[in-house]
């Protein structure tokens, strides 16, 4: 009953984004309590949370298939990157507003897009590939992007955003596997426990966020859900088109589509609080649960048009 009432939990992960953005915007005091770095500890200890549900075979299969894993990577190290700076340019977006969008578009394969290929009939074992790598490069890729994309913007703390992301993403997450290594039947009876506990931590963030922007947000929100919404059409297209081209199967598109729609915008929200400002990390914000949404209403119709998920 409670690994039931945990899988529900975890399954319906944008509704509680939803609801607690609206609780937050609506009453806002109880979320500002989370400073900075609380909200940095809180992700954290997400990743610690998704490295001990990781497997060795996670990682093998990333050496068993390096073609479509690199195809992959680079797709989603540079499709959303570059649709997040052609909207930022050609709407002439205010600049905070402007590098939190490309900083989200920078950030890591979402650890939900797991869950959500898997509801699609999609290649799980591809999307897991990818969300690791990308995650793995996240350091260097992320404030690199974000510098290249952003720096004439305004300027970007490469070396700063850089550590941030070993210590928030790279070390928590190793220390995980680590644990799930040492300690793998131990930690096997308790695993549906940390998904939970990342959405709850990834609700919490992105609740904060919104409490800490009510005063400008009603402006903008209109304009913001139109841009998260452009950005993650555009990017669940190309996916699937670009695993189009290079002839991969109809489950490996779904999954490159999904990958290539979803980023991990939870990080982007922590590090454009942490190196710009509250109104930085609003287009992650939003983004968390357009993505979830979308890619959510897209493997439902996936589901019914597939017998069954692709695992190997």
């Amino acid at each position: 009953m409670f690994e039931r009432a945990l899988s529900f939990y975890t399954r319906y992960f944008a509704v509680w984004v939803v609801l607690g953005g609206v609780v937050a915007y609506f009453l806002p005091t109880p979320f500002l309590w989370l400073k900075k770095s609380s909200v940095n500890g809180l992700f954290a200890l997400t990743m610690f949370g998704i490295g001990a549900v990781l497997r060795t075979e996670d990682f093998r299969r990333i050496v068993q298939r390096p073609m479509i894993v690199l195809v992959g990577t680079v797709t989603q190290y540079s499709l959303m990157p570059l649709i997040a700076y052609a909207i930022a340019n050609v709407l002439d977006l205010d600049p905070q507003i402007a590098v939190g969008l490309i900083l989200t578009a920078s950030a890591p394969g979402a650890m939900s897009s797991s869950v959500v290929s898997y509801v699609a009939k999609a290649d799980l074992a591809y999307s897991v590939s990818l969300t690791t790598v990308s995650t793995l490069l996240a350091p260097v890729a992320t404030p690199g992007l974000t510098y290249l994309l952003a720096g004439s913007i305004l300027e970007v703390p490469v070396r700063d955003m850089l550590v941030d992301v070993l210590l928030l993403v790279i070390a928590p997450l190793f220390v995980g596997f680590g644990v799930r290594l040492l300690f793998d039947k131990k930690v096997e009876r308790i695993s549906a426990v940390f998904p939970a506990i990342s959405v709850t931590f990834i609700v919490l963030i992105c609740s904060r966020t919104i409490a800490a922007n009510k005063a400008t947000l009603l402006g903008m929100t209109g304009m913001l859900l139109a841009v998260g919404v452009l950005m993650n059409v555009l990017g669940l297209v190309g996916g699937y088109l670009i695993a189009w081209l290079f002839r991969m199967d109809v489950a490996q598109r779904r999954s490159l589509a999904i990958e290539g729609g979803m980023q991990n915008a939870g990080l982007g929200a922590v590090l454009a609080a942490e190196h710009f400002t509250d109104k930085a990390a609003m287009p992650a914000a939003a983004f968390v649960f357009i993505c979830i949404i979308t890619a959510s209403l897209l493997a439902a119709w996936w589901q019914r048009t597939a017998r069954g998920p692709v695992l190997e």
